[in-house]
């Protein structure tokens, strides 16, 4: 009987869904096999460090194998050393569980009859980016390393006798239908120099963000929904790469395949960490960037939405966000689809767990809280689009995140509301 109810819930899932994005196309980039075009670049006085992420038929057209069906990534890395020692680059920075070309080669070598194992590593090995990077020299090669979708965190760390030079590179990767591709929001200018405030006094940046709204909307504006209860300080060179380094991915655009690859997580409990999320409203559009830290299955998930504000802070971009935890999932007569999924209502503990987690990104340079979103107490509490209660103290995290890396220690507490004996206020001592 319960096999029987699955399926006809999967049924009328794929009917509904379908049919609520039949009428939008997929925004879904197309790049040209030239990944060193779309490499980015980071220099520390005189070494620069390129890097770029090769999608699945980039590595074919490269390997003569498809390596994604393994698993495996290369990474393209550039390093050019203009300083007066040699620098080695260490693998592990990009991947603790990087495979070796000796590794790649055997996991091809019955799968490929007219190519001996020999021939593949050989092949494999000499493509690979060789240490040591000489002095006046550029070296260039690939790193094999287990795959992502959408984005992925470069981290290049390179050691010579008596230094080390750190860079943290925010890749794109093509062949991934992402929802901030849709959005488009890296490649154009959401708003005009005018529209632009450049906030250098805190006090007065403080008061800004008090002063923004206090939830998300639908489309017409007519109802309120989530709180925003999180504003990010940073961007493409800090804020992202530190989201990506702590496991935090990108979701897909929601069209027929992620529809179905729900279905199926939904169904078989497989793992689906890029499962699209719905849209919700600020500054009159859905949300620019969307990530989320899946956990076993579909139903369970951290998800923030970020939207692009017309507020800079000492000139970095400064987001708006919501961010929740889903616990579960039900019909509901409030979503286009009949199902929605449950958040906890406690939505302050994905607040916080947000801000520890980060705490542990090394590019954390400041937390605090500051007020805005109104409390909501737990005997009396505010619901969302889908009719979801939620309580909270009232407060939104804010995270400034800076490129230089910063040790636990050395993170800064912004002393504006709830700093109590050195750490931020949790919101069970609200209620």
């Amino acid at each position: 009987m319960a096999g029987i109810f699955k399926t006809l819930l999967a049924c009328i899932f794929l009917q509904l869904t379908l049919a609520g994005c039949a009428s939008v196309s997929p925004v879904y980039e197309t790049e040209k096999l030239d990944y060193k075009s779309r490499a980015v670049t980071r220099s520390d006085g005189p070494v620069l460090a390129s890097a770029s992420v090769l999608s699945a038929d980039e590595s074919r057209e490269i390997y003569g194998v498809p390596l994604a069906k393994k698993g495996i990534q290369p990474v393209w890395i550039e390093i050019e050393n203009g300083d007066d020692d040699a620098y080695w680059l260490l693998s592990p920075g990009l991947d603790p569980n990087f495979f070796p070309a000796s590794e790649a080669a055997e996991a091809f070598a019955t799968t490929h009859e007219n190519e001996t194992r020999e021939v593949l590593e050989q092949r494999f090995g000499a493509l690979a980016f060789r240490n040591p990077i000489p002095p006046g020299t550029t070296v260039s090669g690939f790193i094999l390393t287990n795959l992502d979708q959408g984005v992925k965190m470069v981290q290049v760390d390179l050691v010579a006798n008596d230094r080390h030079k750190s860079f943290s590179i925010f890749a794109t990767i093509p062949g991934f239908r992402a929802d901030y591709r849709a959005r488009r929001i890296f490649i154009r200018e959401l708003y005009s120099a005018d529209e632009i405030i450049n906030y250098t006094d805190e006090k007065a940046f403080r008061t800004a963000l008090e002063e923004l709204p206090c939830c998300v909307t639908n489309k017409d504006v007519s109802r309120n929904g989530d709180p925003l209860n999180l504003v990010v300080v940073g961007g493409l060179d800090d804020a992202f790469p530190a989201l990506v380094r702590r496991g935090w991915r990108p979701t897909e655009q929601t069209w027929s395949g992620s529809v179905l690859k729900m279905i199926n997580s939904a169904m078989s409990g497989e793992r689906y960490p890029y499962a699209p999320i719905s849209p919700l409203y600020l500054y009159d559009r859905p949300q620019d960037f969307a990530l989320q830290k899946a956990r076993d299955n579909i139903h369970q998930r951290n998800h923030l939405r970020l939207w692009l504000s017309p507020m800079r802070y000492h000139g970095k971009d400064v987001w708006v966000g919501q961010i929740s935890r889903d616990i579960g999932s039900r019909f509901t007569i409030h979503s286009p689809y009949l199902t929605t999924h449950k958040i906890d209502p406690d939505v302050d503990e994905a607040r916080t767990a947000l801000q520890e987690d980060m705490v542990y990104s090394q590019s954390l340079l400041k937390l605090g809280l500051v007020k805005g979103v109104g409390a909501a107490p737990k005997d009396a509490p505010r619901h969302n689009l889908t009719k979801d209660p939620y309580y909270t103290d009232g407060f939104r995290g804010v995270l400034m995140f800076d490129v230089h890396p910063t040790a636990i220690p050395d993170v800064q507490f912004l002393p504006w509301e709830g700093h109590e004996g050195g750490f931020i206020k949790h919101s069970t001592q609200q209620q």
